[in-house]
């Protein structure tokens, strides 16, 4: 009878031991997922579910909004007070504010897991040639200065350049008061004026 009692609490002893080992294989499998998760992996699934949260881009603001697309380097959101498109590089972005469920449901394996759609692949710069293509106007905002409405007229790899205008007006020779070329790393957010675009 002892030796039973012995063996009994020897199998106990290596079923806890075995299931300790499993949980720390678990949990140290769960921490590299998450290493290899971008911030961009984690507002995809955001955008999944019309999370509204409070976005603070980089010049300070905070604005109340949903992500309504989502492209290779840059986010589009919709505001509350404001349903124009606002384009925002994810570099631009210094902190994203949402409730704590959306917050760890950004971390579930589906954030990175599945393939891009063609939109997902679309870089700034390519969203940026269809707006100058299609003459759209826009508010564009940069690091430490007012934003300025214009219109753009072309964009290359790392910046564009931009025909200032007051807003309202169509981009005409007449109505432009200047032009600026812009390195996207300065821009904080594009807001569309009007008509459609590529992320729309």
């Amino acid at each position: 009878m002892e030796w039973d009692h012995l063996f009994a609490d020897l199998e106990g002893q290596l079923a806890a031991e075995w299931e300790a080992e499993r949980a720390a294989l678990d949990a140290e499998s769960e921490r590299l997922r998450i290493s290899k998760l971008t911030l961009r992996d984690r507002l995809r699934a955001v955008a999944d579910e019309r999370t509204r949260m409070v976005l603070e881009p980089a010049d300070g603001e905070r604005w109340e909004c949903t992500v309504h697309t989502i492209g290779a380097d840059w986010i589009g959101v919709v505001l509350a007070s404001d349903p124009r498109l606002r384009i925002l590089p994810v570099a631009a972005i210094s902190a994203i504010g949402v409730d704590h469920g959306a917050l760890l449901s950004s971390l579930g394996a589906d954030a990175a897991a599945s393939a891009p759609t063609m939109r997902e692949r679309m870089t700034l710069g390519f969203v940026l040639r269809d707006l100058a293509r299609r003459r759209t106007p826009v508010t564009v905002a940069r690091r430490g200065t007012d934003p300025q409405h214009g219109t753009i007229d072309r964009a290359g790899v790392d910046h564009l350049d931009l025909a200032v205008h007051d807003a309202g007006e169509v981009r005409r020779a007449r109505s432009v008061r200047g032009f600026r070329m812009i390195p996207f790393d300065s821009l904080v957010w594009i807001r569309v004026e009007s008509g459609e675009t590529a992320a729309s």
